[in-house]
């Protein structure tokens, strides 16, 4: 639905201005003799599509990297996780085993020594 909301405004105003711009113009390529009489609009729009397609894969592949890091990282944070849930359940099958009385220095202990 928002696609949809802006991309029909913007097709309107392609289809407005194609049709406000009928005037011919004379676009040939300098090394060969093509050349074509095309409306003017058109030609602008087949640029401005060009370049939107131009820009948009340069952005994809610039992206690629981002993402390949994104997923190793992803896959770090998976390892890291189940190694402290494999930490986690290791610490409990010893917990019993420790006597009551022995109990962790503090902090402040630790750091005044």
């Amino acid at each position: 639905m928002v696609r949809a909301l802006f991309f029909l405004p913007m097709l309107f105003l392609i289809v407005l201005f194609a049709l406000s711009n009928p005037q011919s113009v004379h676009l040939g390529i300098w090394p060969t003799d093509l050349a074509a009489d095309i409306p003017i609009s058109i030609a602008l729009i087949v640029c401005f599509a060009v370049a939107f397609v131009l820009g948009a894969l340069l952005l994809w592949f610039a992206l690629i990297g981002a993402r390949l890091r994104a997923r190793r990282a992803e896959h770090a944070v998976k390892m890291l996780e189940s190694q402290v849930n494999d930490l986690k359940v290791q610490l409990e099958a010893y917990a019993p085993k420790l006597p009551a009385e022995i109990e962790a220095p503090s902090r402040t202990a630790l750091i005044t020594h």
